[in-house]
């Protein structure tokens, strides 16, 4: 008789791995208990995966906010959770993509993928690259006789101006998208991604870096942090491998002979990844991408997607107006 499974790990009691590769989660939605802001933006639901049943969530402003009115950018928002917790519905995702919506003019397309333990890398990867073929097959309708939805009307939505906003493991998944589409099409014309935001992007090694061993954040740690990459990367694989450590020893990829789109990397100037987001965008800068690091002074984990209307949230949003506006036409 077999013994009773026991856990092996547990994000505090959010995500539980039991030794029989059971899986428990909790009622994820009530850790950010916040009201939702509507801010004059409408949203609406899609499900653009049916094997996987996953679904992506529509923003966009109610009246244009730019005179005279021109066509919306898109903007694909990959929430993060550490690959692990996270979904669309999340009160602080969502105010969080208003905020885009309305402050960028923009419709803002916000992602569920599957999350680890249950599926693990690069299970998320190939969701966002699903999303992109089912935002390429929506262009491509609203330019047959037969495109009529009013979300994405042609002479409203511009899919020629199109960004992948990635936050914390999100803006993981935007990097090797990034990597994958290389190009700014990759095969998904008439789309064309112009350029990617990595907002304290979740990357890792085996080597700890100096903002790891001394940072001190209320929300993260090295403990969690840990547990989400045991949880989420292929079992018997280290924090080198690639999908945590794209410069790392394991990466098998070389990035110096990829064309990638400009970048926008930010990071808190307190949070534990600071280090090896910094040393991200530097490696990158040094091969000649078109990269720009930019650091928030006293700025932890997540201060954008927790407080999207915070003063240091609105001087973002105004990086993030700069870097649509001076890369829309390259």
């Amino acid at each position: 008789m077999g013994s009773l499974a026991h856990m092996v790990e547990d994000c505090n009691g959010v995500v539980q791995l039991y030794s029989d590769g059971s899986v428990y989660r909790s009622d994820e939605n009530i850790h950010f208990p916040m009201p939702l802001i509507n801010n004059g933006v409408l949203f609406k639901d899609f499900l653009y995966d049916k094997t996987h049943h996953l679904h992506l969530r529509l923003y966009k402003p109610a009246v244009s906010q730019t005179l005279p009115p021109r066509k919306l950018p898109i903007i694909v928002f990959i929430h993060g959770g550490g690959f692990c917790v996270g979904s669309r519905v999340w009160p602080n995702f969502q105010n969080c993509c208003v905020r885009l919506a309305s402050g960028l003019d923009a419709l803002v397309v916000s992602i569920d993928y599957r999350l680890a333990p249950e599926h693990r890398l690069p299970a998320a990867m190939e969701d966002a690259y699903s999303v992109m073929k089912w935002l390429q097959s929506q262009a491509l309708m609203m330019s047959s006789e037969n495109g009529d939805d009013a979300w994405f009307n042609s002479s409203e939505v511009d899919f020629d101006r199109v960004f992948v906003l990635g936050d914390s493991s999100g803006g993981n998944i935007a990097h090797h998208l990034a990597v994958r589409i290389a190009d700014g099409s990759g095969g998904l014309s008439p789309v064309r991604v112009r350029g990617y935001i990595l907002l304290a992007p979740f990357y890792g090694g085996v080597e700890r870096t100096k903002s790891e061993e001394t940072a001190n954040e209320a929300m993260l740690n090295l403990d969690i942090l840990d547990k989400f990459w045991r949880l989420s990367l292929p079992i018997g694989e280290t924090r080198d491998h690639s999908f945590a450590n794209p410069f790392g020893p394991r990466s098998s990829v070389k990035l110096e002979e990829v064309r990638l789109e400009p970048m926008l990397v930010v990071a808190g100037e307190c949070e534990l990844l600071k280090d090896r987001v910094h040393d991200y965008a530097n490696k990158f800068k040094e091969m000649g991408k078109k990269i720009d690091y930019v650091e928030f002074e006293k700025q932890e984990h997540g201060f954008f997607t927790n407080d999207p209307y915070s003063k240091t949230s609105n001087e973002f949003l105004q990086l993030l107006n700069k870097f649509i506006f001076d890369n829309s036409s390259i």
